[in-house]
This record gives C-alpha cells, sequence and structure tokens, in this order.
C-alpha cells in the first residue's frame, strides 16, 4: 500500500516530508518522491526509484525547501516502477497531488482528458486526478477545494489525496473514499499522513 505524508507549517517541512515516509517504509514500497511550493510558489519537485534514502539524498543535494509540500511512496499497481511512475503527479506545473488507492474508472476518465488536450506522462491511474482537478480550476472560477470535490465525484474506487496549487500556496486539499487519511493538528502548522505512525514527534 503507498504511503503518503503532507505538511503545511511557517517552517520548512522538507525534513518532517522525509522522516513521514521513513516511518512509512514498513509498508512495503518501489519508489519514493516529493513536492514543495517554495517562497516563490513555484512546484518543486524530485522522484527516486528505490529507497527512501534515495529521495532524502536528493532532496538534500538540490536544497529543495518550502512551508508547504506532499510526499509518497509507491507500491506499483499501474504502470512500472520508474521514476515517471513515481507520484507526485502534476498538471501544467501548477497542481501536484499524491494518491494511495485504485482508481477504477481512469481509462475512460484518461480518454475523455485525451480529447480535451491534456497531455499523459505516467502509465498510472493517478495522474488522471491531477488533470481533472486543473480542468475544474481552470475552467471557472473553482477554488481548489471546489475543484477537488468535483474531480472526485467523477471516480470510482478507492482513494486517499492530498492536491497542493501554485495559485494557493497557503493550503493543502485532502479527501478520501476507501483508504485512510489522519490528520495531525499544530500551532501555525498541519499534517496529514495514510497511517498515524508516520505524524508522531513531527
Amino acid at each position: 500500500m503507498c504511503g503518503i505524508v503532507g505538511a503545511i507549517a511557517e517552517r520548512n517541512v522538507s525534513g518532517i516530508l522525509l522522516e513521514g515516509l521513513r516511518r512509512l517504509e514498513y509498508r512495503g514500497y518501489d519508489s519514493a518522491g516529493i513536492a514543495m511550493l517554495n517562497g516563490g510558489n513555484k512546484l518543486i519537485a524530485t522522484k527516486t526509484v528505490g529507497k527512501v534514502e534515495k529521495l532524502v539524498n536528493s532532496v538534500t543535494a538540490s536544497k529543495i525547501n518550502g512551508s508547504v509540500g506532499i510526499a509518497h511512496t509507491r507500491w506499483a499497481t499501474h504502470g512500472k516502477p520508474t521514476i515517471t511512475n513515481a507520484h507526485p503527479h502534476s498538471s501544467s506545473k501548477e497542481i501536484a497531488i499524491v494518491h494511495n488507492g485504485i482508481i477504477e474508472n481512469y481509462q475512460e476518465l484518461r480518454g475523455e482528458l485525451l480529447k480535451e488536450g491534456y497531455d499523459f506522462k505516467t502509465e498510472t491511474d493517478s495522474e488522471i486526478i491531477a488533470h481533472l482537478i486543473h480542468k475544474e480550476r481552470n475552467g471557472g472560477k473553482a477554488s481548489l477545494i471546489e475543484a477537488a470535490q468535483k474531480a472526485t465525484q467523477k471516480l470510482e474506487g478507492a482513494y486517499g489525496l492530498c492536491v497542493i496549487d501554485k495559485k494557493d500556496p497557503d493550503q493543502i486539499v485532502v479527501a478520501r473514499s476507501g483508504s485512510p487519511l489522519v490528520i495531525g493538528v499544530g500551532i501555525g502548522e498541519n499534517f496529514v499522513a495514510s497511517d498515524i505512525l508516520a505524524l508522531g514527534q513531527v
């Protein structure tokens, strides 16, 4: 089962996200990744195949940091374990998502999004979620949470989901149906994970 960690704070959360992923290693995984919004409202991400420690080294080398971020360990169900298929997935370099679960109608939704001009870079079922939210976000005046609500209404299957958008750098939107998510509330900071073990003493 995939692992999810998200954090929003008044401090750099990259270390918190990576520590959360370390605590979820027991679940099994084949790749890992992180996406963050830095102070300039730029969406930055890095992914690796293999152990979380490889991701830690990559984040350290590239000095990725920010006060809002999401991270993920993936156990491949759709598509091979590659950097391209690793989460987070993004749409138009604006929206990034991490997803735990399986979207049963993803082929149908993928076909619809292809007709509307969306370019798919992965073999996963999860990428459609990022594009659906982007479509709802940019097709009108929907807020990020409204766009996520409209997008998830189209999904059939299970999901635990975290979404960030560079247009709204002060929030993480989460949703779940059939997959676990827990939320931690702090002073001036909040956290989300697919397992409470990821949130202890962060």
